[in-house]
Order: C-alpha cells, then sequence, then structure tokens
C-alpha cells in the first residue's frame, strides 16, 4: 500500500469517526434541550431587544423593556434547570476539546486538553441569571446588550461541544457578525473570569 492511498484512508477514517462523534454530541445535547424552549426564547427576547432599541419614543421603549422582563425570567429560569438536568451526564460525554480544530476522540487521548460541558453550562447559567437584574447605575440598553452577550457566548459553548472552537466562533460571526474575542469581552466580568479559567485550565481568581 503507497503513502498517497494509506494518507486518504486515514483522512476518510478520521472523517468517519469525527462525523459519528459530533451526531452523537448533538443527539445528547438535543435530548436534553428538548422539554425545555430554550431556544425559542432566546429569539423571542433578541428580537425583543431590537424593537426596544429602534423605538422612538421612550414610553414604547419603556413598555416593552416591561414585557420583555417575563420572557428573561423565563429563559433564566428554564437554562438553570436545563444546566442543572445536564450535570447528571456522566464525565465521560462531556468533554470539550481546547483544540482549535475537531479531532475523533480527543477527548480520550487527550483529556488534559479539555474541560467540562456541565461546569461551562453551570457558568452561563449563573451569567444569565445576574443579567436578568439591572445592576445599579445599569441602563435597560446596556443590561440587554450583556444579556445578548451572555446568550450569545453560551450557543457559542453549544456548537463548540457538538463540533469544534473554530467551526463555533466561524457560525458565531456569520450568523451575529460578532467575533469570538469581542463576545467574550461584552459579558459580565464575572462570567468571564469563571469561563476563561475554565477554558484555559486556571483556577478561577476569587
Amino acid at each position: 500500500m503507497d503513502i498517497l492511498t494509506l494518507a486518504l484512508l486515514l483522512t476518510v477514517g478520521l472523517y468517519w469517526l469525527n462525523n459519528r462523534h459530533q451526531r452523537r454530541r448533538m443527539l445528547l445535547l438535543g435530548r436534553h434541550l428538548q422539554p425545555y424552549q430554550i431556544e425559542k426564547l432566546m429569539e423571542a427576547l433578541m428580537d425583543g431587544y431590537l424593537r426596544a432599541l429602534g423605538e422612538s419614543t421612550p414610553e414604547r421603549r419603556e413598555q416593552i423593556w416591561h414585557l420583555l422582563a417575563t420572557t428573561e425570567h423565563q429563559l433564566s429560569e428554564q437554562f438553570r434547570r436545563f444546566a442543572k438536568d445536564f450535570a447528571q451526564v456522566q464525565a465521560d460525554s462531556t468533554r470539550i476539546s481546547r483544540l482549535p480544530l475537531p479531532l475523533p476522540l480527543a477527548d480520550v487521548w487527550w483529556p488534559q486538553a479539555t474541560f467540562d460541558m456541565r461546569q461551562a453550562l453551570s457558568i452561563h447559567a449563573r451569567g444569565l441569571e445576574r443579567a436578568v437584574h439591572r445592576q445599579p447605575g445599569q441602563s435597560e440598553r446596556d443590561r440587554a446588550f450583556t444579556m445578548s452577550a451572555e446568550l450569545l457566548l453560551m450557543q457559542h459553548t453549544c456548537h463548540w461541544f457538538c463540533k469544534s472552537h473554530t467551526m463555533a466562533s466561524a457560525r458565531m460571526l456569520a450568523r451575529h457578525q460578532t467575533p469570538y474575542a469581542q463576545l467574550v469581552a461584552s459579558v459580565a466580568p464575572e462570567t468571564r473570569r469563571d469561563y476563561l479559567a475554565l477554558v484555559r485550565g486556571q483556577a478561577a481568581a476569587q
């Protein structure tokens, strides 16, 4: 068997293994998301923020912010429950590779280069819960901006879990015109601290 044929067989084998691994991840995540309306609530909230910011009168903006409060609380609560449910998944199915490109079974042969999806979801749940409540001196516009960043970073983590960091970042840039670095910089400081500590494999500063 010549080198070219061997390389081709290895490439096809890796592609097949990687697709199989990704399908398992998507099925696992989808099964746990199925009882919730997180995606639907997220879409309604993001559209609502755009409507509120586009209103020309303060009175109308205030009405929309008030209506969106219920959706925010529902989304935060549902995601908290989802993260709690996902925390019951066995650890060997929840590792996320820090490698930029998807490699099949990287979580098995290089566990040091992974982090735990369960911990990431817990960080996102806390971030969403904080973002629901306006901080002293924070405008509704700024709170909506932070909440949007928290939601998009959570979505990035879900895509990272199913695919890879590179593919998740590319999808975020294509769909929301937001680079990954900007997304991380836009979430609340507590979320950014805990998230970066986790994905970089460092102890979070207290």
